[in-house]
């Protein structure tokens, strides 16, 4: 998962960034950092944490001096979760300094390190992103860029890649695109991000998607784009369902309008009869929810209400306060669920232990019936490129069938988009996505269940 930010060529650099990870600290809660670069020097700060922690002071932010300024949150699917692993990560290279910030999870990476080490390479952390930095300082070859593809050429899996090589910015995604990247401009600023609605943060106005296998390079006022590899767009669907913000545009396409169709898609496959609401778990299913109710003959309510203010430091409570957790997040409005016959939306199910104890929590103001309408296919499989979802022993969907889930989560109907549904509610080709997590069916490098 993860977000990554890059400024190139502003002198409130590490402001700007700070802002954009503001934007995108729905990607990654565990840490955050920012470098910059100012004349020959680099400088650092992270920590552990959310971003309003780890900048909780003006100073730190001064402390980041520099036209150029890469940003990172955290979310680690790759690597123990300890601060030298948090990003970005900062090397020196022949008296020259190299920032790089990744979101995505390369694969097949023992042989890499194997020959590396034979070369006499010493890793730093035990992060996946590491790799490329190691591989550019073993190339042969003669340019930076050079260096560079040759680096991501003998990689796999999935990178949306910032990088600072003194005053030069290099961006590369990809060939599969898995996920989002995107180029914005504000006045003489390239910024470079995620997500979209960073660049709404900051003014800044989006010009395009970086493409699948592409590298582009930014040195001074000149801008060239490199092929790393053919393109094979495999976008992972699941940001759609679930990760991106629905304020931004990905894959070409804008996440809140889409999400909208998964719930109009999954009323029309999985209606529930003389319903009288819909509800949401806040906030990623809150569009599939009004979607829903938008094609079904229930209205739309807030029937939960979500506490944002619950922050990394809570303290979890003793086994005999089990639902705590739950409730520290979630509220149930007992005047709108009693007596009534609602729809419960919701983005996925991966483990099913919160979505039952919030089921517990809504019975307790005693609805008529509750039934469960899920806005992704049974999650089944784990993701091996930067999705956090576990083994396949964790994941609920994989042991159980549906009326058992529907059983334990002691529900009247439990039912899921299916994928054909979830594919028809984008506006691209089928094969340009990757549905691995439900089906199974994963690129080449990757064994099929």
């Amino acid at each position: 998962m993860c977000g990554v930010v890059g400024i190139y060529n502003n002198k409130e650099a590490s402001t700007m960034a700070y802002l954009c990870l503001y934007a995108l600290q729905h990607r990654g809660q565990e840490g955050v950092g920012i470098a910059s670069y100012d004349d020959s020097k680099v400088h650092v700060s992270k920590g552990l944490g959310l971003v309003s922690e780890v900048f909780a002071c003006r100073e730190k932010l001064e402390s980041l001096e520099g036209r150029f300024a890469v940003g990172h949150n955290r979310y680690s699917t790759h690597g123990e979760k300890s601060r030298i692993n948090i990003q970005p990560l900062v090397f020196n290279y022949k008296g020259n300094q190299i920032i790089i910030a990744h979101n995505g999870n390369l694969v097949d990476l023992d042989p890499i390190r194997g020959d590396l080490e034979d070369k006499g390479a010493l890793f730093q952390t035990s992060s996946d992103t590491e790799y490329i930095v190691q591989l550019f300082s073993h190339s042969k070859a003669k340019t930076i860029e050079e260096k560079m593809l040759d680096a991501l050429r003998r990689v796999n899996g999935a990178y949306s890649l910032i990088i600072m090589y003194n005053d030069k910015m290099i961006i590369a995604r990809d060939q599969y695109g898995f996920r989002p990247l995107c180029l914005g401009r504000y006045k003489d600023t390239v910024i470079v991000t995620s997500e979209t609605c960073a660049l709404d943060l900051v003014g800044a106005e989006y010009e395009r998607d970086i493409a699948p296998g592409e590298m582009v390079v930014f040195d001074g006022e000149t801008e060239k784009s490199f092929k790393i590899h053919d393109p094979k767009p495999r976008h992972c669907i699941f940001e759609y369902v679930y990760f991106s913000r629905p304020d931004s545009r990905i894959f070409g396409e804008y996440v809140d309008k889409t999400r909208r169709k998964i719930g109009k898609i999954l009323a029309l496959e999985k209606p529930v009869k003389d319903a009288d609401i819909v509800i949401s778990v806040p906030d990623s299913s809150n569009t599939t929810a009004l979607g829903y109710s938008q094609r079904s003959t229930a209205r739309f309510e807030l029937g939960l209400i979500r506490n944002h203010y619950v922050g990394r430091t809570f303290i979890h409570p003793t086994q005999e306060m089990r639902d705590f957790n739950v409730k520290i997040k979630f509220n149930a409005i007992g005047g709108v669920l009693k007596n009534k016959k609602i729809i419960i939306v919701d983005d996925s199910i991966v483990r099913g232990t919160t979505l039952k104890m919030l089921i517990r929590m809504i019975k307790e103001t005693e609805p008529a019936e509750i039934h469960i309408r899920i806005g992704s296919p049974p999650v089944k499989y784990p993701c091996f490129y930067g999705m956090d979802f576990p083994s396949k022993e964790e994941l609920i969907a994989n042991l159980k069938e549906v009326r058992e889930i529907r059983d334990y989560l002691e529900v009247d109907s439990l039912e899921y988009i299916t994928v054909r549904g979830l594919l028809d509610s984008t506006t691209l080709p089928d094969d340009h996505f990757c549905t691995a997590c439900f089906t199974g069916k994963y690129l080449d490098s990757e064994e099929n269940y």
